[in-house]
């Protein structure tokens, strides 16, 4: 039997990659990078909704420094953060609708 080609096996995994994907859709499973997108909004906006500024200077530095140890620039990083926080701030759901998994963000508890 013959080795597959490298673009045959390319192609297969390309196929087997989107029917995981089509597979997390349809259960409406949230990807490693939604989870951490809504935990960081929720952290910032507990913190703004609190008036705790030194709770978002301690988040951002720690943060930060997480970012710088990954090899990303530290100025850039903190530039990023403060940019989501003034985004946050305005009050105003700052994400795409997922039109397939519910029907209106304003519809969500955020204090739970």
């Amino acid at each position: 039997m013959a080795r597959q080609s490298k673009a045959e096996r390319n192609r297969k995994q390309k196929a087997r990659q989107q029917e995981i994907r089509d597979g997390h859709k349809e259960a409406k499973r949230p990807s490693r990078d939604d989870i951490a997108r809504m935990a960081l909004y929720w952290m910032i906006t507990r913190a703004i909704a609190h008036s705790s500024e030194e709770r978002l200077e301690m988040m951002q530095e720690r943060i930060v420094k997480l970012l710088v140890v990954q090899g990303f620039d530290e100025a850039a990083s903190e530039a990023v953060f403060d940019d989501l926080v003034e985004k946050y701030r305005g009050g105003d759901w700052p994400f795409r609708r997922k039109v397939h998994f519910m029907d209106r963000p304003d519809d969500l508890d955020l204090d739970v």
